[in-house]
């Protein structure tokens, strides 16, 4: 019996300002075309279980174009695969913060798929000797993560952190509300385990995995994109796995368009034309088909200081900026080193790290999502990096 397994497909994510003709966010536009070709994929294989392992949408309330994408996309899944299992639990992104409002996944219940989003569910299929239990991310729950001994093969779908294999910045920036210890998963008794919520692919054991996000779609894609080379993996997949015989094959997922980190530029001592030389040298280098154009694109430049990042040519910029679907020029000050307690020099905390700390520590009123109110803080806090960019340029006029 092969499933396949995929998770974090966050269909409506927004980010960046480029839109479609249509008027629809170009990234929107970009995942939902990713999501397509990766149903397609799905179709080709025709495997007996599909498992859709958390966080289908990015938002609780996730727009009409998104809903629409995926109300055709898993009806067209269950035309083409009538004889196909396909289980779909809810992540932290999916899971309404009030009772008594409805997880938009019950959608998807009518077309023949099985939703998990309130609690954990057992669902048994004796005619293949298959249990699932599968577990959402939903607070306060604590399932006992058992196999059921009357079925052959047992599989546990389960989205939530598992802190000891979460990297804690990804920790840090995108809290799930279900954590539990790999201990408590009594791992080796499943026939399989597809977990959900890290972005990137992982291995916990030789049959239980993180498959990661079908698209780049957080607001740390570099610290994603750093993660998968560090890894060496190539981008995003899904995994097919064969109950029987425990064979593991990784399907690359197509992307919509690259990641093009260039290379990092040291500017201790150098002048706004040393810096702004090396930039262009970077973008004339790159080795993307079509170079920097229709990308999104990170330079990083160290050790900068205010009054020489005025100085840098804001014209080339923006002209790179035109470019690309996003050029985000990360310009990095000095670090300013303060004595801690002890005597010793520390670096002192970033603007996001402290953005993003308060907004999780500080009281909110009930009804208020903490992970939306993190997100939207450093959402701004990007956006005024960029405004500020921009009005340090010198004017077209001049």
């Amino acid at each position: 019996m092969r499933l396949i397994h995929l998770s974090d497909l966050h269909l409506g994510f927004r980010q960046f300002q480029r839109t479609t003709p249509t008027g629809i966010n170009q990234r929107e536009a970009d995942i939902a075309h990713v999501f397509r070709r990766t149903i397609d994929a799905i179709v080709e294989r025709a495997p007996e279980l599909v498992i859709v392992a958390g966080d289908v949408f990015h938002n609780v309330r996730p727009s009409n174009p998104a809903i629409l994408t995926a109300f055709q996309q898993f009806s067209r899944l269950r035309q083409e695969l009538p004889e196909t299992i396909v289980v779909m639990l809810a992540g932290n992104h999916d899971t309404p913060r009030a009772a008594e409002t409805g997880c938009i996944l019950r959608l998807f219940s009518p077309l023949g798929i099985e939703v998990v989003d309130s609690r954990e569910r057992r669902i048994a299929f004796a005619d293949r000797s298959l249990s699932i239990l599968a577990v959402p991310d939903v607070a306060g729950q604590r399932p006992q993560f058992e196999i059921d001994p009357a079925f052959r093969f047992n599989v546990l779908a389960f989205h939530g952190e598992l802190p000891e294999f979460v990297p804690k910045p990804w920790a840090d920036s995108e809290r799930a509300s279900l954590s539990v210890s790999v201990r408590d998963l009594n791992i080796d008794k499943w026939s399989y385990v597809a977990l959900g919520h890290h972005h990137v692919f992982k291995q916990v054991a030789p049959h239980a995995y993180y498959s990661g996000a079908m698209e780049y779609a957080s607001l740390n894609i570099w610290g994603e994109l750093a993660e998968e080379t560090a890894a060496k993996l190539r981008g995003k997949y899904m995994i097919e796995y064969d109950l029987e015989s425990g064979k593991r094959t990784m399907h690359k997922l197509p992307l919509a368009r690259p990641l093009v980190d260039l290379p990092v530029i040291r500017a201790r001592s150098a002048t706004a034309a040393e810096i702004d030389a090396a930039i262009r040298a970077n973008v004339e280098g790159c080795r993307q088909p079509g170079g920097i154009d229709d990308k999104i694109v990170r330079q990083l430049v160290y050790d900068v200081p205010r009054h020489v990042a005025r100085e840098l040519d804001h014209r080339a910029i923006r002209a790179y900026r035109k470019r690309a679907l996003q050029f985000h020029l990360d310009t990095r000050r000095p670090d300013v080193a303060r004595p801690s307690a002890s005597g010793v020099a520390s670096r002192r905390a970033s603007l996001s790290d402290i953005v993003r700390d308060r907004l999780w520590s500080r009281p909110l009123a009930p009804d208020v999502n903490r992970e939306a109110l993190v997100e939207l803080g450093l959402q701004y806090l990007q956006h005024a990096d960029v405004a500020e960019s921009d009005a340090l340029a010198v004017p077209e006029s001049e």
